[in-house]
């Protein structure tokens, strides 16, 4: 049995979030994902930290709060942010009148906005489309959504939160029309957890729906809004930039790291675990990158993904459409909607808006509780941001460089070394190379794991003390996790890359004999 006065179910950002104010405010908490941290939406987007600059039209107050709690990441998540400044540019293909409307809208919703002529954009980002017709700077960014998580989990965790990644929530408990906790089950061990709790927040995202009904409350409708995204192998531009239009499909080229994203696409999935990758989506990704960026098809594409963003169903959306379906976040009180007590539900919402979104969450549950406790997630750094210093780019190599004659480098595209490496499995305790990937972005660069992941997991073989099944079937879970994003972009360099890496696994260390 493990008892805890705030239960919070859901591991990405909102829950994370909301466990580490939980924590932060003096409640015994726990965190409970069924899988790693950050493995639904919140691990399946661009990267794209928000100025609000894309909502600055259509919702003004969604805007003024991305700008709000753009501001509030900068002072707390430094260290996973990358201040890269954000463009919106006009190409020929976009509605003239919409640069009027955007400028107003960003004023409106108090968004820095600086009006920018043609040569000024192309001087500081000369692949753009060289017809761009003018444009503005705001202050997107780009931001690390798996260093943001686990800055938010390690920060509830020295509050006294315990963290249950890989458990899955299979009942939720209600005496008397009070919920009082869960039944978990460890997805690796089998064994079941019961936890027992004062207060319980559905924090889900695209499941929340199956989690409230869990509880015995029907009718929490969360579509899920799928779109698809492609990272190129390296940074064709080092500014956000994004069409100055209304919000469409692929009309934002991100830079995150060492790669560019395009994204996003928009239609409704058929279900919450549905990351299916379309084809026709993936051609019209490249051709509208061609617009942004020309030669932009030429560029090597080095993987696609799927993601489904929560949209809570309101009366005023076009249902057949999940563009125009709000981005707001929603909290719903089971109380006043269901008369079930201690049972809040948090989705919909941007990544930019977590803290935020947690924030109100656990102001509701203290006022369900009848207790003041004030909120310090704003100003409270996370864990490696208490230095207030944004992320650099060059600051792995330069790390590198440091140790260059006395520590193993790993993984050359990232630029990770052993002693790097070991530190970070012996931290994560884990035998699944992939959440070692997200902590580290191992095997993420241009060989997708090629020339470093059997390395790799000889080295998780030692650390572990893994047996041979065991380290085999890391290697094998890992090569056909990444395969799933690389078999549908395999078309010029990355067919050749693909084809090396079938040559090193397949024809030098046969890995699909292996036991």
């Amino acid at each position: 049995m493990v008892e805890a006065e705030v239960l919070v179910i859901g591991g990405g950002a909102t829950g994370a979030g909301v466990a580490r104010d939980a924590a932060m405010r003096g409640f015994s908490t726990v965190l409970v994902d069924r899988d790693d941290l950050a493995m639904g939406t919140t691990g399946r987007f661009h990267g794209l930290l928000h100025s609000g600059g894309r909502y600055a039209v259509k919702d003004p107050p969604s805007a003024a709060e991305c700008m709000e709690e753009n501001r509030a990441l900068r002072r707390i998540a430094a260290d996973a942010i990358e201040d890269t400044g954000g463009l919106f540019v006009s190409t020929p293909w976009d509605d003239p009148a919409y640069p009027d409307l955007f400028h107003s809208g960003c004023i409106e919703a108090g968004i820095p906005v600086e009006i920018l002529s043609t040569a000024e954009i192309l001087r500081r980002e000369p692949r753009l489309n060289p017809r761009i017709s003018g444009g503005f700077a705001v202050p997107d960014g780009a931001i690390d959504a798996w260093k943001t998580v686990w800055g938010c989990a390690l920060s509830a965790k020295e509050y006294g939160a315990t963290i249950l990644n890989y458990h899955r929530i299979t009942a939720v408990h209600r005496s008397d029309g009070v919920v009082t906790g869960a039944t978990a089950v460890n997805a690796i061990s089998g064994e079941e957890v019961a936890i027992s709790a004062g207060f319980v927040v559905n924090a889900s995202g695209v499941w929340a729906g199956d989690v409230a009904n869990l509880a015995g409350c029907e009718g929490v409708t969360v579509l899920p809004g799928k779109g698809i995204m492609i990272a190129m192998s390296h940074r064709l531009v080092h500014t956000v930039v994004n069409r100055c239009k209304k919000p469409a499909d692929g009309d934002i080229l991100v830079p995150i790291r060492t790669v560019s994203v395009i994204g996003t696409t928009d239609t409704e999935a058929d279900g919450p675990d549905d990351v299916a990758i379309p084809q026709d989506e993936i051609q019209l990704l490249l051709e509208e990158g061609e617009k942004l960026v020309p030669g932009f098809r030429r560029a090597r594409a080095l993987r696609v993904w799927a993601g489904s963003r929560p949209l809570v169903k309101d009366d005023k959306a076009d249902d057949a459409d999940t563009r125009e379906m709000s981005r707001a976040f929603a909290l719903i009180d089971h109380k006043e909607r269901d008369g079930v007590e201690h049972f809040l539900t948090i989705t919909g919402g941007k990544f930019t808006t977590f803290r935020k979104m947690a924030e109100v969450t656990v102001d509701r549950m203290c006022e369900h509780l009848g207790t003041a406790r004030s909120c310090t997630t704003a100003e409270e750094a996370l864990p490696d941001s208490g230095h207030h210093r944004f992320y650099w780019l060059g600051a792995r190599l330069a790390r590198r460089e440091e140790t260059l004659n006395d520590d193993q480098l790993i993984c050359e595209c990232e630029l990770i070394s052993r002693r790097r490496l070991e530190s970070a499995m012996e931290q994560r305790h884990t035998q699944n190379l992939d959440d070692i990937r997200r902590t580290l972005r191992l095997a993420m660069g241009p060989c997708q794991g090629g020339f470093c992941i059997y390395r790799a997991t000889g080295i998780l073989h030692s650390v572990e003390r893994l047996d041979y099944s065991a380290a085999n079937s890391a290697l094998l879970r890992f090569l056909q996790e990444r395969w799933k994003g690389v078999r549908p972009i395999l078309y010029g360099d990355q067919l050749r890359q693909a084809r090396l890496d079938d040559w090193i696994f397949q024809g030098l260390l046969d890995v699909e004999h292996l036991t």
